[in-house]
């Protein structure tokens, strides 16, 4: 059982209730006898909290846990700057769906974060994506992914002509609004959208989803998670897309580029209480029904 002694806290700006939530846990977990680390931009906006202060990647080398105050967006962010530091990451939700961040910020709050520190809790490992743009062969950009790596139109209207590669085997050419890349983790978000398929977060796969093809034929598909994927924009177009990472990160694309997107070989170390349940989610999330106990 991991020990946890060190705990940095990440919170979603520009909002209060994140705020009050961080306020709450932090001063019980101080009360407890744990070293509390805040993050440092969350901290600008707590005046006279009085804790240690840290930025992201030093809070992966020196917590033993970071618990996320927000949505998955929020977890999504840290959880591209920790993976590297195998730092466990707990989320509460502050947001709307909350598939990553899954403790609830009532009053059992402190509870179930309690539960989690005395060893009561579930770990998943999940993968990222590493997307590399090169030009001419060289390259200009790179970022990473925990959900999705999405080629779109960026400001334009126009759909995007492209060639697919998988493991270097030629797949197709396409002309669409763009192609989402999902990994499992991100399975239920972007790409269910899309029409992608839900992917359990424990499977090795990534799902390519093409997004409003012109081609009708052209269906979801479903790669080994070890694949390299290569996406070579048409240069016979005058059309300039983007490349999203999370839809946090965004990288300009022209004619030509060609973008190549692997498996990092650091993993998220996501922690979920006792008694987490994929399906429940998706149950809870995706309103699906339930006539158990009817």
């Amino acid at each position: 059982m991991d020990d946890f002694r060190n705990i940095g806290m990440i919170g979603r700006l520009n909002s209060t209730n994140v705020i009050d939530s961080i306020r709450r846990l932090s001063r019980y977990l101080i009360d407890e006898g744990y070293h509390v680390i805040l993050d440092d931009r969350i901290a600008e906006v707590m005046p006279g909290h009085g804790m240690q202060v840290s930025n992201t990647n030093m809070l992966g080398e020196i917590c033993d846990l970071v618990i996320v105050v927000g949505g998955d967006g929020s977890l999504l962010g840290a959880a591209r700057a920790l993976a590297k530091y195998n730092t466990p990451v707990l989320g509460i939700n502050r947001g709307r769906l909350g598939f990553l961040t899954d403790i609830s910020p009532d009053e059992t709050m402190c509870d179930a974060v309690q539960d989690v520190l005395d060893g009561q809790y579930i770990e998943e490992m999940r993968f990222l994506l590493d997307a590399e743009i090169k030009r001419d062969g060289n390259p200009i950009g790179s970022a990473a992914a925990l959900n999705d790596v999405v080629l779109h139109p960026g400001k334009s209207a126009r759909m995007i002509a492209f060639d697919l590669y998988i493991e270097g085997q030629f797949v197709y050419n396409l002309r669409a609004d763009g192609l989402i890349v999902s990994t499992p983790t991100g399975s239920t978000a972007y790409a269910l959208s899309g029409g992608g398929p839900i992917m359990h977060p424990r499977l090795d796969a990534l799902v390519l989803v093409p997004m409003f093809p012109h081609t009708l034929s052209s269906r979801p598909i479903v790669v080994d998670g070890k694949s390299e994927v290569k996406i070579v924009v048409d240069a016979s177009q005058g059309l300039y897309p983007t490349i999203s990472c999370d839809g946090q990160t965004h990288i300009p694309c022209a004619p030509g580029d060609s973008i190549t997107i692997r498996k990092k070989p650091h993993k998220l170390k996501l922690i979920h209480p006792k008694g987490h349940n994929f399906y429940e989610i998706c149950r809870t999330k995706l309103g699906w029904s339930s006539n158990l106990g009817e």
